[in-house]
């Protein structure tokens, strides 16, 4: 049959696995003007505009002439189309070399797309120069972004500012691409050449907009054909009154036609395959392209994939405005599996999609409406089987993804996966882990956790291991707290334990347990020789105090003399002199030192803070007690001297 292929249009092509060439290395390519009679009129274009695409495998370069980076968010482009026409048009003035200029765009990240080359010439129309240098360096890189509109602007300056061969030469260039002269630009340049009493070059100049207008563009004939096939139904009327529009059918024409029969993807598919058949043009990249987003979406999944194979058998490969158009709409519809196999089809390309790409992928997987590691699991197989590594910023956002939707406790097997990809993460991301599953006192996840890191051969550090016990605190869980103090002493040993065992003693105090905190803290120095911090004796000690624990607060004073540690008298002096006996008070003294006594000034500090509190009588008792230099210093004399009645005192202290 002579159409035979029309049947085949509504057809299902099952898909059941994406299968792609394998492309080993990304090489290096040219793109140069075609065009020699624009290298004519651009004074500007010399052999060293031949730019090398260098590197599109590294994430990191800026892919400057790309639609968006590869990603359905908001965030694709880094700063609005105002500000990024401002910018290239500062940059296009101030310098002339192309590397410097090439430099700039991709130090700002700067992404050109068609709105915005017509943006930016509008802007330098009075500026010719600049206008020359980014019209010719646009061309140059990918001249699909200037179309019928891009060219009639730089006719408009070039006739304006320009020199009369320039323009002409301009002018050739836009008839042998199909392009006809715009009003605007023509009544610009006619007002030029009456000015400058150029008639023989205004009678010309009208003669061809008169046959060259715009009525006869590229886009009004693109126009005239997608009326005809979306008008009526497709038979062999439609296709005589296309041929007999006599039209030549390049690539941007083609592109046009199937751009406005978006809204009818199978008359755009009829179409492309009728054009090719019949010999009227022979797709390439940009056709392919234009097809494949068209048919990128739901209803249309099985052709978008049957024409996305033949372009890359044909040698084509699928442009990154292509994967940022069908991608976004794949996320937007929700269709995860598709967006995975577009990823998939992406990366085996020579346009791989950014990094971001990736992240942004797997956090979609993570907050579906069932958390699917198969899928999870092909994306980061995908994503190192191109050389890229797993970062901890990527599992730090599939994290927060997570988070959002209460599902935190499935971090151990999206760890795992990212195991089987060589990512550990790091110390700062495993505590953070570690507090989050044991705050939500789930101890099988948190002993999953432990497992898991020690298994990838990354145990847990002393941070990690703090941030569990910070986490049972939190929870209420002291015995869990306890058990796990435990298991990092027995795995870590005591050289970082300071830390985690603060925050143990702190979240028994705070349950007033300090008796059981003080038997924890005396069980791991005498067994485990713990050195605890200052602030935890400190801490402790007045906790116990305060529990009316005076004895063992006084054996804790014994161990920060052992280590070395100032002895801490405030808390003693205040819970001697209100509570406690005379006793007490030479207990307190003897514990603060490792001689007999203290020195005077703690014994006096003592004894005023007794008269304050009002408690002479325990004052005298512990004068008593106290040694005979101590009962004859001179400032001791004076003190209780000032008392009420205390010359007495006084005689009854030198009596003893």
């Amino acid at each position: 049959m002579r159409h035979s292929w029309r049947s085949l249009l509504f057809r299902k092509y099952p898909r059941s696995s994406l299968i792609t060439p394998a492309h080993a290395s990304h090489h290096h390519f040219q793109v140069h003007s075609s065009s020699p009679s624009l290298r004519s009129f651009n004074s500007l274009h010399t052999s060293s505009l031949q730019v090398h695409f260098v590197g599109l495998k590294n994430p990191i370069n800026s892919k400057i002439l790309t639609a968006r980076n590869f990603s359905s968010e908001p965030l694709i482009e880094p700063k609005k189309d105002a500000d990024h026409c401002f910018l290239i048009s500062d940059i296009f003035t101030k310098f002339t070399d192309v590397n410097d200029i090439t430099k700039e765009l991709e130090l700002n990240s700067v992404v050109i797309n068609h709105e915005l080359v017509l943006k930016v010439l509008k802007s330098l129309e009075s500026s010719p120069d600049p206008a020359r240098r980014f019209f010719d360096w646009v061309l140059e890189r990918d001249s699909e972004r200037l179309s019928s509109k891009a060219y009639n602007l730089m006719l408009g300056i070039t006739g304006v500012n320009g020199s009369v061969e320039e323009f002409w030469a301009l002018v050739e260039t836009m008839k042998k691409k199909g392009y006809g002269m715009s009003k605007g630009a023509r009544d610009k340049v006619v007002e030029k050449f009456e000015k400058e009493g150029l008639k023989s070059d205004l009678e010309k100049l009208k003669a061809v907009f008169a046959t060259v207008s715009v009525d006869n563009s590229v886009e009004k004939i693109g126009l005239r054909v997608s009326r005809i096939v979306r008008n009526q139904v497709w038979e062999e009327d439609v296709e005589q009154h296309i041929k007999d529009l006599n039209v030549a059918f390049s690539s941007n024409l083609v592109k046009i036609v199937l751009e406005n029969l978006a809204m009818e993807p199978m008359k755009a598919l009829i179409f492309f395959r009728w054009i090719e058949e019949n010999g009227l043009f022979k797709h390439d990249e940009s056709s392919y392209n234009a097809m494949a987003r068209i048919l990128g979406r739901e209803d249309c999944i099985d052709r978008f994939w049957k024409v996305i194979d033949e372009m890359r058998s044909n040698g084509h490969e699928m442009e990154e405005e292509t994967n940022v158009k069908v991608f976004g709409r794949f996320m937007k519809r929700k269709m995860i599996k598709e967006a995975v196999d577009l990823y998939e089809f992406a990366m085996a390309g020579a346009n791989e999609p950014s990094v971001r790409c990736c992240t942004f992928l797997l956090k979609k997987i993570a907050v579906s409406k069932e958390l699917d590691m198969n899928l999870f699991s092909r994306v980061i197989r995908i994503f190192i089987g191109n050389d890229y590594v797993l970062t901890d910023s990527m599992l730090n956002a599939v994290l927060k993804s997570l988070t959002s939707v209460g599902r935190f406790g499935e971090c151990n097997k999206v760890l795992k996966e990212m195991k089987e990809g060589g990512f550990v993460a790091s110390g700062n991301l495993q505590s953070k882990i570690a507090f989050r599953l044991s705050s939500a006192g789930n101890n099988d996840k948190v002993s999953e956790f432990v497992d898991h890191m020690e298994a990838s051969g990354s145990n847990l550090d002393y941070r990690a291991w703090a941030s569990l016990i910070e986490g049972h605190c939190a929870s209420g869980d002291l015995e869990g707290a306890s058990d796990c103090f435990q298991n990092m002493i027995e795995k870590e040993g005591v050289s970082n334990a300071g830390y985690a065992f603060e925050s143990l003693v702190n979240a028994y105090c705070c349950k007033d347990r300090m008796i059981d905190a003080s038997k924890l803290l005396h069980q791991y120095v005498h067994h485990h020789q713990l050195e605890p911090w200052h602030t935890t004796y400190k801490v402790l000690i007045s906790k116990l105090l305060v529990q009316d624990g005076f004895t063992d607060a006084l054996n804790l004073l014994d161990l920060m003399k052992n280590h070395g540690f100032p002895p801490f008298v405030d808390p003693f002096i205040k819970y001697v002199s209100k509570f406690g006996t005379g006793d007490d008070a030479i207990a307190f003294m003897k514990a603060t030192t490792s001689k007999m006594f203290p020195s005077t000034s703690v014994v006096l500090r003592l004894f005023k803070a007794f008269f304050k509190a009002g408690r002479h009588v325990e004052a005298q008792d512990f004068l008593s007690k106290c040694p005979r230099y101590v009962r004859n210093h001179a400032d001791v004399l004076n003190l209780f001297c000032s008392m009420k009645g205390g010359k007495n005192t006084a005689s009854a202290v030198m009596a003893v």
